[in-house]
């Protein structure tokens, strides 16, 4: 547990939240017994409820596995009290992390942040989280433009799996995404005590940020989806060309086993007793094989 107080305003951060974390609220704060028991419980929704001693937020911030190369999505529980912001999650948010160590450094910024009311706390602290996304969007367009480039330098074969690592990472950040609009959509006309009227237009702009992250994802989406489907018209133009050049390849040689055949049928094997016989039987299969280089070529088919 870690705490930040101010003279207005305590904001007070659960990291992998235990059973002594949950007795510790329920015995020193006025806390509805729901939200207690949803700040307690991983969940796959975000929610936003409104009670009459608190208001009870569960988001879903974007959080990137080095490891797996892909966006998961880190729980954020949130409870808002007359004087209290309380915060709990799983995973390690390291914008959230930072923020509050500035807070804990910095006299000036507790000043800044924290001299309102929780809900503007929470305000700078869901600003903070969506703009940093941002940065991320930036990578994954970076990457777009690199895989852009190979493609087109032909390494289509290379691009396969690197084309499907950042797809399944925008699918991934756009599945943790979207549903946060509903939750912001949610602070910005919840009528409670908890929300002066004053947060609502600022709530307003959390959303209009959202929809910019989501018009970004959107773009990211359509561009990795076109350079898949160009990589793989790329690579069947490439395994349609090695076909056809061992088809015709095969073909050219085909008449030639066939009178290979023949001569090994017969007992008594044509000019067998010339002394050039076999540059005789070459030039023959030669002669078949121009042949049939010459119909490929009357027919169109190479």
């Amino acid at each position: 547990m870690r705490m930040v107080q101010n003279k207005k305003v305590s904001w007070i951060d659960f990291e992998n939240v235990s059973g002594d974390d949950i007795l510790y609220l329920q015995e020193n704060f006025n806390i509805h017994p729901l939200a207690v028991e949803e700040f307690a419980t991983p969940t796959i929704r975000p929610k936003a409820t409104s009670y009459d001693n608190c208001i009870f937020l569960t988001l879903h911030i974007p959080l990137f596995d080095k490891k797996e190369k892909t966006t998961y999505p880190g729980e954020l529980d949130i409870v808002i009290l007359k004087n209290y912001l309380i915060t709990g999650h799983d995973h390690k948010i390291y914008q959230l992390t930072e923020f509050l160590e500035k807070l804990e450094i910095s006299e000036g910024k507790r000043k800044f942040y924290m001299s309102d009311t929780p809900a503007h706390l929470l305000y700078h602290l869901l600003e903070i989280l969506l703009n940093s996304c941002f940065p991320r969007l930036d990578h994954i367009h970076k990457k777009l433009i690199q895989i852009e480039k190979r493609v087109f330098n032909g390494e289509e074969k290379e691009m396969v799996r690197e084309i499907s690592i950042v797809k399944r990472d925008i699918l991934n950040f756009r599945r943790t995404l979207k549903p946060q609009r509903s939750i912001l959509e949610s602070l910005s006309t919840m009528q409670s005590k908890f929300i002066p009227k004053d947060l609502y237009p600022y709530y307003q702009d959390l959303i209009g940020t959202n929809i910019r992250l989501w018009s970004s994802l959107e773009s990211a989406k359509e561009t990795i989806e076109s350079l898949e489907e160009t990589n793989n018209s790329l690579l069947s133009n490439k395994l349609n060309l090695t076909m056809k050049v061992l088809t015709i390849f095969s073909a050219i040689m085909l008449p030639m086993t066939v009178y290979s055949n023949i001569l090994a049928m017969s007992a008594d094997i044509p000019f067998g007793k010339n002394p050039y016989g076999f540059w005789i039987h070459i030039g023959i299969m030669l002669l078949i094989s121009l042949f049939t280089i010459i119909m490929f070529k009357i027919k169109k088919w190479f």
